[in-house]
């Protein structure tokens, strides 16, 4: 009996030990939890499509109705600008900005406050470039094709390089567009090898400025087949247009945000109330499930159809390479697809 009594004071002892790390739920702690609600609102800055935040947000406010969130979108450029002339002002009003471009936001490291969510651990340190920063949104890319028109698809990235997808057949989103293509466009030269890039330029391919018009291109017809970020491909499916998508094995070219709370942030608790269910498991799997993000957890909760984890492979860019390479490369693509903005 005294046995067992020196087990249980252990096992109590433990539990004692443990119970900072216990109290901190999935979202939050109670007290954080509390003070958002009396905060009440926040205010989001995004460069992300409106329509798909709007989303993200009906669902956070599923969970939490309490908090009104007023969202400012802009496109990435004119985002940023706008950060930094309130910043220089003092008249910055958002409490939470989300961002595409990493190393934008890398520039204004010193506007946000440290912050990280109660499951902080459970993220891949190459996704993130601050740990001020953190990817509560991960896009990725895939082949996408018109189902009508393609009944044996490609099922590899080197099977974009087969003539008979040529002659205007293909589109894919022009190399400079922007951090996404930059992306896909390292992974190519990277992984797919220096000749990739020749190789797909004989086939006269059709470019767009992004992935929006390219998608709807491909459901009227016009383009049959090519690389297209797979959240913009699985809506469309979604909604009932003949698109359907492979995860190529050689890879997925996957695209963290960068989000982060500035020191300014008028409504913090909410703000970060805000980010912990964005980054939560709860948050990743709504925006997989029906967004079509990829994620940046170690360990995905769900996975998106045609996802096999035994085979698919998402490859992320080391971050210096990205910034360091960017200009000579994109310069090197313009070159090679004899493109002109």
């Amino acid at each position: 009996m005294r046995l067992i009594g020196l087990i249980a004071a252990a096992a109590s002892a433990i539990a004692a030990l443990a119970s900072p790390a216990a109290a901190q739920k999935e979202f939050g702690s109670d007290e954080l939890i509390a003070a958002a609600k009396k905060e009440g609102r926040l205010v989001y800055y995004t460069a992300n499509f409106a329509e798909v935040e709007q989303e993200v947000i009906k669902a956070f406010n599923k969970r939490f109705p309490e908090i009104r969130v007023e969202m400012v979108r802009a496109p990435g450029g004119q985002l940023i600008t706008r950060i930094k002339t309130e910043a220089a002002t003092e008249k910055l009003s958002a409490d939470v900005i989300n961002h595409s471009d990493r190393g934008l936001m890398l520039a204004l490291d010193d506007l946000f406050q440290d912050y990280a969510p109660p499951n902080a651990a459970d993220y891949r340190e190459d996704a993130k470039v601050s740990p001020k920063l953190w990817p509560g949104v991960t896009l990725g890319w895939c082949i996408a094709y018109n189902s009508a028109l393609i009944k044996t698809p490609p099922k590899t990235w080197a099977d974009l390089l087969n003539p008979e997808y040529g002659n205007r057949q293909m589109g894919q989103v022009a190399g400079p567009s922007g951090g996404t293509t930059w992306t896909r466009a390292m992974f190519e030269r990277q992984v797919l090898g220096e000749d990739y890039w020749a190789k797909q330029a004989k086939l006269d391919v059709i470019y767009y400025p992004s992935g929006a018009p390219m998608a709807d291109a491909m459901v009227r017809g016009e383009i049959i087949v090519g690389p297209l970020l797979y959240n913009i491909a699985y809506t469309k499916a979604r909604d009932g247009a003949p698109i359907e998508t492979v995860f190529p094995p050689e890879g997925v070219p996957i695209v963290p945000y960068a989000d982060g709370i500035p020191k300014t942030a008028k409504n913090p608790n909410a703000a970060k109330l805000f980010m912990n269910w964005r980054l939560s498991v709860e948050g990743q799997t709504f925006m997989i499930k029906d967004l079509g993000n990829i994620t940046s957890l170690k360990t995905p909760p769900v996975y998106p159809k045609g996802w096999d984890p035994a085979t698919k492979k998402v490859w992320l860019p080391k971050y210096d390479e990205f910034e360091k390479l960017r200009e000579s490369w994109l310069a090197d693509w313009n070159k090679v697809y004899n493109y002109r903005q």
